[in-house]
Protein backbone atom coordinates (compact mmCIF):
# COMPACT_ATOMS: atom_id res chain seq x y z
CA UNK A 1 0.00 0.00 0.00
CA UNK A 2 1.59 3.26 -1.13
CA UNK A 3 1.89 6.09 1.38
CA UNK A 4 1.09 9.67 0.40
CA UNK A 5 2.20 12.77 2.27
CA UNK A 6 0.64 16.21 1.87
CA UNK A 7 -0.13 19.39 3.77
CA UNK A 8 -3.56 20.85 4.42
CA UNK A 9 -3.87 24.59 5.03
CA UNK A 10 -6.93 25.11 7.22
CA UNK A 11 -9.10 28.24 6.94
CA UNK A 12 -8.04 29.54 10.36
CA UNK A 13 -4.34 29.63 9.47
CA UNK A 14 -3.12 26.29 10.80
CA UNK A 15 -1.28 23.82 8.56
CA UNK A 16 -1.41 20.08 9.22
CA UNK A 17 1.09 17.66 7.66
CA UNK A 18 -0.77 14.49 6.70
CA UNK A 19 -0.10 10.91 5.68
CA UNK A 20 -2.64 8.88 3.72
CA UNK A 21 -3.20 5.40 2.33
CA UNK A 22 -6.03 3.93 0.31
CA UNK A 23 -8.26 5.03 -2.58
CA UNK A 24 -9.50 8.61 -2.58
CA UNK A 25 -13.10 7.57 -3.20
CA UNK A 26 -13.27 5.13 -0.28
CA UNK A 27 -14.91 5.90 3.11
CA UNK A 28 -12.57 8.09 5.16
CA UNK A 29 -10.98 7.04 8.44
CA UNK A 30 -9.15 9.88 10.20
CA UNK A 31 -6.47 8.77 12.68
CA UNK A 32 -5.21 10.98 15.54
CA UNK A 33 -1.96 10.21 17.37
CA UNK A 34 -0.90 10.91 20.94
CA UNK A 35 2.22 11.83 22.93
CA UNK A 36 5.14 11.38 22.41
CA UNK A 37 4.32 10.15 18.93
CA UNK A 38 3.36 11.42 15.46
CA UNK A 39 1.18 10.38 12.54
CA UNK A 40 3.60 7.65 11.43
CA UNK A 41 2.41 5.40 14.29
CA UNK A 42 -0.73 4.66 12.25
CA UNK A 43 1.15 3.55 9.11
CA UNK A 44 0.82 -0.18 9.76
CA UNK A 45 -2.85 -0.04 10.72
CA UNK A 46 -3.52 2.19 7.72
CA UNK A 47 -1.73 -0.23 5.46
CA UNK A 48 -3.93 -3.06 6.66
CA UNK A 49 -7.11 -1.04 6.11
CA UNK A 50 -6.11 0.93 3.01
CA UNK A 51 -7.68 -1.52 0.59
CA UNK A 52 -11.16 -0.66 1.90
CA UNK A 53 -10.86 2.83 3.34
CA UNK A 54 -9.12 6.15 2.75
CA UNK A 55 -6.88 6.30 5.84
CA UNK A 56 -5.62 9.80 6.72
CA UNK A 57 -3.36 10.59 9.68
CA UNK A 58 -2.30 14.19 10.42
CA UNK A 59 0.49 15.38 12.63
CA UNK A 60 -1.47 17.45 15.14
CA UNK A 61 -0.49 21.05 15.80
CA UNK A 62 2.91 21.27 17.48
CA UNK A 63 4.22 18.15 15.72
CA UNK A 64 6.58 17.82 12.72
CA UNK A 65 5.55 19.71 9.61
CA UNK A 66 2.41 21.11 11.21
CA UNK A 67 1.93 24.59 12.62
CA UNK A 68 3.49 24.97 16.06
CA UNK A 69 2.21 28.05 17.89
CA UNK A 70 4.47 29.13 20.74
CA UNK A 71 1.78 30.07 23.26
CA UNK A 72 0.52 27.47 25.73
CA UNK A 73 -3.04 28.79 25.32
CA UNK A 74 -2.94 27.74 21.65
CA UNK A 75 -3.07 24.10 22.76
CA UNK A 76 -6.34 24.30 24.67
CA UNK A 77 -8.94 21.75 23.66
CA UNK A 78 -11.09 24.22 21.70
CA UNK A 79 -8.22 24.98 19.32
CA UNK A 80 -7.28 21.32 18.83
CA UNK A 81 -10.91 20.43 18.11
CA UNK A 82 -11.14 23.30 15.64
CA UNK A 83 -8.13 21.93 13.73
CA UNK A 84 -9.60 18.45 13.43
CA UNK A 85 -13.07 19.72 12.56
CA UNK A 86 -11.64 21.86 9.76
CA UNK A 87 -9.61 18.92 8.45
CA UNK A 88 -12.73 16.74 8.41
CA UNK A 89 -14.59 19.43 6.46
CA UNK A 90 -11.69 19.45 3.99
CA UNK A 91 -11.84 15.66 3.64
CA UNK A 92 -15.60 15.67 3.14
CA UNK A 93 -17.81 15.47 6.22
CA UNK A 94 -19.19 13.30 7.58
CA UNK A 95 -16.30 10.87 7.64
CA UNK A 96 -16.88 7.16 8.27
CA UNK A 97 -14.95 7.20 11.56
CA UNK A 98 -12.60 9.18 13.72
CA UNK A 99 -9.96 6.86 15.23
CA UNK A 100 -7.77 8.14 18.03
CA UNK A 101 -5.23 7.13 20.68
CA UNK A 102 -3.91 8.87 23.81
CA UNK A 103 -3.96 12.68 23.36
CA UNK A 104 -5.59 12.23 19.98
CA UNK A 105 -8.39 10.53 21.88
CA UNK A 106 -8.80 13.54 24.16
CA UNK A 107 -9.39 15.66 21.06
CA UNK A 108 -11.68 13.03 19.52
CA UNK A 109 -13.90 12.70 22.60
CA UNK A 110 -14.41 16.47 22.61
CA UNK A 111 -15.14 16.66 18.91
CA UNK A 112 -17.66 13.79 19.13
CA UNK A 113 -19.52 15.69 21.86
CA UNK A 114 -19.38 19.13 20.27
CA UNK A 115 -19.70 18.38 16.54
CA UNK A 116 -21.15 14.89 16.12
CA UNK A 117 -22.46 15.65 12.62
CA UNK A 118 -18.87 15.55 11.33
CA UNK A 119 -18.41 11.83 12.05
CA UNK A 120 -20.47 8.69 11.65
CA UNK A 121 -18.57 6.62 14.23
CA UNK A 122 -15.88 7.01 16.87
CA UNK A 123 -13.06 4.59 17.68
CA UNK A 124 -10.97 5.23 20.80
CA UNK A 125 -7.79 3.33 21.67
CA UNK A 126 -6.55 3.67 25.28
CA UNK A 127 -7.63 7.24 25.78
CA UNK A 128 -9.81 8.12 28.77
CA UNK A 129 -13.21 9.73 28.44
CA UNK A 130 -13.13 13.14 30.20
CA UNK A 131 -15.88 12.11 32.63
CA UNK A 132 -14.15 8.99 33.90
CA UNK A 133 -10.70 10.62 33.81
CA UNK A 134 -11.85 13.55 35.95
CA UNK A 135 -13.49 11.17 38.42
CA UNK A 136 -10.37 9.02 38.73
CA UNK A 137 -7.98 11.98 39.00
CA UNK A 138 -10.08 13.51 41.76
CA UNK A 139 -10.82 10.37 43.78
CA UNK A 140 -8.60 7.41 42.88
CA UNK A 141 -5.06 7.42 44.35
CA UNK A 142 -4.01 4.72 41.86
CA UNK A 143 -4.80 7.00 38.92
CA UNK A 144 -3.27 9.99 40.66
CA UNK A 145 0.03 8.11 41.03
CA UNK A 146 -0.17 6.70 37.50
CA UNK A 147 -0.62 10.20 36.07
CA UNK A 148 2.03 11.91 38.20
CA UNK A 149 4.36 12.09 35.18
CA UNK A 150 2.02 14.70 33.69
CA UNK A 151 3.21 17.28 36.21
CA UNK A 152 6.82 16.65 35.18
CA UNK A 153 5.86 17.25 31.56
CA UNK A 154 4.41 20.64 32.54
CA UNK A 155 7.75 21.89 33.89
CA UNK A 156 9.23 24.79 31.91
CA UNK A 157 12.49 22.86 31.51
CA UNK A 158 10.84 19.59 30.43
CA UNK A 159 11.83 19.97 26.78
CA UNK A 160 15.50 20.36 27.68
CA UNK A 161 15.47 17.49 30.14
CA UNK A 162 13.69 15.12 27.75
CA UNK A 163 16.10 15.85 24.89
CA UNK A 164 19.23 15.06 26.91
CA UNK A 165 21.34 11.95 26.23
CA UNK A 166 19.50 10.75 23.14
CA UNK A 167 16.10 11.36 24.76
CA UNK A 168 16.97 9.12 27.71
CA UNK A 169 13.89 10.24 29.68
CA UNK A 170 11.52 9.56 26.78
CA UNK A 171 12.32 5.92 26.02
CA UNK A 172 10.93 4.79 29.42
CA UNK A 173 7.51 6.00 28.26
CA UNK A 174 7.56 2.84 26.15
CA UNK A 175 9.80 0.53 28.16
CA UNK A 176 8.46 1.07 31.68
CA UNK A 177 4.74 1.01 30.86
CA UNK A 178 4.54 -2.76 30.62
CA UNK A 179 5.25 -5.15 27.78
CA UNK A 180 2.84 -6.63 25.29
CA UNK A 181 2.62 -10.25 24.09
CA UNK A 182 5.95 -9.92 22.25
CA UNK A 183 7.68 -7.78 24.85
CA UNK A 184 9.09 -4.59 23.35
CA UNK A 185 9.98 -6.21 20.05
CA UNK A 186 8.07 -3.56 18.11
CA UNK A 187 10.51 -0.85 19.25
CA UNK A 188 13.12 -1.61 16.60
CA UNK A 189 16.00 0.68 15.70
CA UNK A 190 14.08 1.78 12.61
CA UNK A 191 11.07 2.75 14.73
CA UNK A 192 13.34 4.50 17.23
CA UNK A 193 14.76 6.55 14.37
CA UNK A 194 11.23 7.61 13.40
CA UNK A 195 10.71 8.81 16.95
CA UNK A 196 14.05 10.61 17.05
CA UNK A 197 13.18 12.44 13.84
CA UNK A 198 9.86 13.56 15.31
CA UNK A 199 11.37 14.61 18.64
CA UNK A 200 14.17 16.60 17.02
CA UNK A 201 11.49 18.79 15.50
CA UNK A 202 10.99 20.08 19.03
CA UNK A 203 9.07 18.93 22.09
CA UNK A 204 7.65 22.21 23.33
CA UNK A 205 4.49 22.00 21.23
CA UNK A 206 3.66 18.45 22.35
CA UNK A 207 4.36 19.38 25.97
CA UNK A 208 2.01 22.33 25.71
CA UNK A 209 -0.91 19.89 25.46
CA UNK A 210 -0.25 18.99 29.10
CA UNK A 211 0.43 22.56 30.19
CA UNK A 212 -2.84 23.80 28.69
CA UNK A 213 -5.05 21.15 30.30
CA UNK A 214 -6.41 21.20 33.87
CA UNK A 215 -6.82 17.40 33.77
CA UNK A 216 -3.76 16.33 35.73
CA UNK A 217 -3.08 15.29 39.33
CA UNK A 218 -3.27 18.05 41.89
CA UNK A 219 -0.09 19.36 43.47
CA UNK A 220 -1.74 21.96 45.71
CA UNK A 221 -5.14 22.64 47.21
CA UNK A 222 -5.58 25.49 44.71
CA UNK A 223 -5.14 23.41 41.55
CA UNK A 224 -7.92 23.68 38.98
CA UNK A 225 -8.68 19.96 39.07
CA UNK A 226 -10.39 20.33 42.47
CA UNK A 227 -13.13 22.60 41.20
CA UNK A 228 -13.62 21.08 37.78
CA UNK A 229 -17.04 19.59 37.04
CA UNK A 230 -18.69 18.30 33.87
CA UNK A 231 -22.42 18.29 33.32
CA UNK A 232 -23.53 15.12 31.55
CA UNK A 233 -24.40 17.09 28.42
CA UNK A 234 -20.83 18.43 28.22
CA UNK A 235 -19.35 14.94 27.86
CA UNK A 236 -22.13 12.78 26.42
CA UNK A 237 -21.25 11.03 23.13
CA UNK A 238 -24.22 9.96 21.03
CA UNK A 239 -22.31 8.52 18.07
CA UNK A 240 -21.71 4.74 17.93
CA UNK A 241 -18.39 4.26 19.71
CA UNK A 242 -15.87 1.43 19.84
CA UNK A 243 -13.33 1.57 22.66
CA UNK A 244 -10.29 -0.70 22.33
CA UNK A 245 -8.37 -0.99 25.60
CA UNK A 246 -5.07 -2.70 26.31
CA UNK A 247 -5.65 -3.81 29.89
CA UNK A 248 -1.94 -3.77 30.74
CA UNK A 249 -1.81 0.03 30.44
CA UNK A 250 -0.15 1.19 33.66
CA UNK A 251 -0.67 4.90 32.95
CA UNK A 252 -4.37 4.50 32.15
CA UNK A 253 -5.70 1.54 34.16
CA UNK A 254 -8.92 -0.25 33.15
CA UNK A 255 -10.78 1.44 36.03
CA UNK A 256 -11.20 4.31 33.55
CA UNK A 257 -13.74 2.11 31.76
CA UNK A 258 -15.99 1.81 34.82
CA UNK A 259 -19.28 3.63 34.21
CA UNK A 260 -18.28 4.70 30.71
CA UNK A 261 -21.63 3.67 29.26
CA UNK A 262 -23.28 6.41 31.36
CA UNK A 263 -21.79 8.99 28.98
CA UNK A 264 -21.40 6.77 25.90
CA UNK A 265 -24.72 4.94 25.50
CA UNK A 266 -23.91 3.39 22.10
CA UNK A 267 -20.74 1.72 23.30
CA UNK A 268 -18.86 -1.36 22.16
CA UNK A 269 -15.91 -2.26 24.36
CA UNK A 270 -13.01 -4.49 23.36
CA UNK A 271 -10.74 -5.31 26.29
CA UNK A 272 -7.37 -6.77 25.26
CA UNK A 273 -5.63 -8.64 28.11
CA UNK A 274 -1.86 -8.32 28.12
CA UNK A 275 -1.74 -5.41 25.69
CA UNK A 276 -0.37 -2.09 26.96
CA UNK A 277 -0.82 1.57 26.18
CA UNK A 278 1.12 0.92 22.97
CA UNK A 279 -1.33 -1.61 21.53
CA UNK A 280 -1.30 0.18 18.15
CA UNK A 281 2.35 -0.91 17.81
CA UNK A 282 1.99 -4.23 19.59
CA UNK A 283 -1.08 -5.59 17.81
CA UNK A 284 -1.83 -3.52 14.69
CA UNK A 285 -3.64 -6.46 13.13
CA UNK A 286 -6.05 -6.72 16.04
CA UNK A 287 -6.67 -2.95 15.98
CA UNK A 288 -7.26 -2.96 12.22
CA UNK A 289 -9.58 -5.97 12.41
CA UNK A 290 -11.62 -4.36 15.18
CA UNK A 291 -11.99 -1.14 13.19
CA UNK A 292 -12.98 -3.03 10.04
CA UNK A 293 -15.60 -4.95 11.97
CA UNK A 294 -17.07 -1.76 13.41
CA UNK A 295 -16.99 0.64 10.45
CA UNK A 296 -18.87 -0.28 7.26
CA UNK A 297 -16.55 -0.23 4.26
CA UNK A 298 -19.35 0.97 1.96
CA UNK A 299 -22.05 3.57 2.54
Amino acid sequence: MSLETFDVDLPHGIRLACRAQGPRDAPVLLFLHGFPEAAFVWDEVGGLLGGRYRCVAPNLRGYPGSSSPAEVEAYRAKHLVRDVAALIEHLGAPIAALVAHDWGGAVAWNLAVQQPALIERLVIVNSPHPGTFLRELQHNPVQQRASAYMNFLCRPDAQTLLAEDDFARLWPFFLSMGAGPDGHGWLTEAVKDQYRTAWRHGLNGPLNYYRASPLRPALTAEDAIHGLRFDDAQVRVERPTLVIWGEGDVALPPSLLDGLDHWVPHLELLRVPGATHWIVHEQPGLVAEAIAGFVPAAR
